[in-house]
């Protein structure tokens, strides 16, 4: 068991886990062309199922070694969950989750450190950016209940309701012809309708926006700050263990040398 341990932990084994991803991805994304079908089809239906045995066969080892602790590890459980979906039979009623298996390359996640990082600082900016969106939707309301009064009844398509003002609005916050599109026809009838449009622009595109950047980012450092912690923690507890090596092998040459000075005597 503990050679299992240590095969599935090397970095060897993690390396050819990965291209096995990366070939997997390219396997399931031949398998759209009619094509590559048609010359090579049994060939990448064969590979697919061989890639998906050694996926199985991986995680079964991983069971065997961590047993309870499997679960325990969010990236485990999350590529037995890919996996497992890669295993229930496309019948009629879930042929949709053959078209799932591409789920599969998202493992590459959890095999590459930098991006389990990005991953890991997204999660944790998520409790700031639910205030985020909060405000966001609040200063979106208010617009939209201003846009529907104000060129509601001009403009019905684009600010009739406010379902309509706010789809209108988002197209506006990401600058999709926003200006020949929408805001310039309805100047032609409101010409002050740039000191409506302008201060939205503003309060969302280059405000509330770079404010999910910024929450982003910080959350992105700490886990960086906080693994490199933990690396230092490691190496500072393998330094011990080896000064304490150190520090035992010099007693035990301490007493052999006093032990030798007796015998000459």
């Amino acid at each position: 068991m503990q050679s299992l341990k240590s095969l599935i932990e090397s970095r060897r084994f993690e390396a050819v886990i990965t291209v096995l991803i990366i070939v997997n991805a390219v396997t399931l994304g031949l398998e759209t062309s009619e094509r590559a079908m048609i010359a090579f089809g049994p060939l990448l239906q064969t590979l697919d199922q061989a890639i998906l045995g050694v996926f199985v066969a991986e995680l079964l080892a991983r069971l065997a070694v961590y047993r309870q602790n499997f679960f325990r590890d969010p990236w485990r459980v999350f590529d037995l969950v890919v996996v497992g979906i890669a295993l229930v039979p496309a019948t009629a009623g879930l042929s949709v989750l053959r078209a799932l298996r591409i789920l599969r390359v998202l493992r590459l996640v959890s095999m590459v450190p930098s991006l389990r990082r990005v991953v890991g600082g997204l999660i944790a900016a998520l409790p700031g950016m639910g205030s985020i969106m909060l405000l966001l939707g609040l200063v979106y309301y208010v617009f939209a209940v201003m846009a529907t009064k104000l060129f509601g009844a001009s403009f019905p398509d684009w600010f009739g309701t406010i379902g309509l003002s706010a789809y209108s609005l988002f197209q506006i916050m990401t600058l999709e012809s926003w200006s020949m599109g929408i805001v310039r026809p309805v100047m032609e009838v409101y010409p002050l309708a740039w000191m409506f449009f302008i201060p939205f622009i503003v309060s969302t595109t280059f405000t509330v926006l770079n404010l999910f950047i910024g929450i982003i980012v910080s959350a992105m450092q700490a886990e960086h700050d906080e693994e490199a912690s933990a690396e230092r923690t490691a190496l500072q507890a393998e330094q011990e263990i080896i000064l304490n090596e150190i520090r035992a092998l010099r007693k035990e040459v301490q007493a052999l040398t006093v032990e030798k000075a007796r015998e000459k005597r």
